[in-house]
């Protein structure tokens, strides 16, 4: 299949970056480089690809080198039949941070990212300077109790894709070629900016989620839940510097992490929605080059 969208193609627009593949952990991973100075690896969420993460990346590459890294099952990256628990994924970059010579790393992420975020720095404290969290903590007990059905007069949006991505095998029957329906109803319930994720944005994601491969793979991390959440009740606190950055998710995570990490920086920004690097861009870089710039 023809792909409009390569990183080839893509990069034009972003001069300094490259695209690179590395094998690890059994599998094959597929990141953007640039930038110099203290290796900083970013990781998108769903619906989304490193493409997400073009508005901040010139920012964080002129403070740092910059990884941004597509996780299994994301874009370019290989989509395997299983390991899509946080714990597996984070081994995934662990790995990464070894081939590439990295003794310390700072790693940020968001939605889906940010669970691997927090997993790295839980299982691999010794490889993590810093964590920074955008918008959603890690799986944890309280989503047994999330709704079944929409709460009326809430002001949360209902999540009902957490419970859809656990089904196997019928989602990827239902959404092959039509992923653009859920993702545009996606941002368009969770942006407060619409513009702020173009038609053309739109269109990347839709390409790389359209088959049932992406389609069974993405819905892989929601299925490993359970099993991040039986993880996450063994890690200790973390005692790392953590900042959580959150918009419209920022009571979840304030609440998700208040007790499970022990020198955290908690940061609002304001009329912002969940998909936070599209719509504050800058916002989001400066308090991140600030906390991490921080001795």
């Amino acid at each position: 299949m023809h792909n409009p969208f390569s990183s080839t193609t893509l990069l034009k627009s972003l001069p300094g970056f490259e695209s690179h593949f590395v094998q690890v952990n059994g599998t094959q991973l597929h990141y953007i480089e640039g930038g110099h100075g203290q290796a900083l690896i970013l990781l998108p969420g769903y619906p989304e690809t490193w493409w997400s993460c073009h508005q901040i990346m010139p920012l964080l590459a002129s403070e740092f080198r910059l990884f941004v890294v597509e996780m299994r099952g994301m874009g370019d990256s290989d989509k395997p039949a299983d390991g899509y628990d946080k714990r597996n994924m984070a081994k995934d970059l662990y790995e990464l941070t070894r081939l590439l010579h990295l003794e310390k790393v700072f790693i940020a992420g968001q939605d889906i990212g940010a669970h691997v975020a927090y997993s790295f720095a839980a299982n691999f404290p010794g490889a993590t300077e810093k964590v920074i969290l955008i918008d959603t903590p890690h799986p944890e007990e309280g989503m047994y109790q999330l709704p079944m059905l929409p709460i009326p007069g809430a002001k949360h949006i209902y999540p009902w894709w957490l419970a859809f991505n656990q089904i196997k095998e019928l989602p990827e029957e239902i959404m092959e070629g039509r992923m653009n329906i859920v993702i545009d109803w996606m941002f368009d319930q969770l942006l407060v900016n619409l513009q702020a994720v173009t038609g053309f944005d739109r269109s990347v994601y839709a390409f790389f989620y359209n088959s049932k491969d992406a389609i069974r793979a993405s819905n892989g991390w929601y299925q490993a839940f359970n099993k991040d959440i039986a993880d996450f009740k063994a890690y200790r606190k973390i005692e790392l510097p953590l900042l959580a950055i959150g918009g419209s998710g920022y009571e979840i995570l304030e609440n998700g992490i208040k007790e499970n990490a022990t020198a955290v920086k908690l940061v609002k920004i304001e009329d912002c929605g969940h998909f936070l690097l599209s719509e504050k861009p800058q916002e989001c870089a400066a308090h991140m080059i600030s906390f991490l710039n921080t001795p």
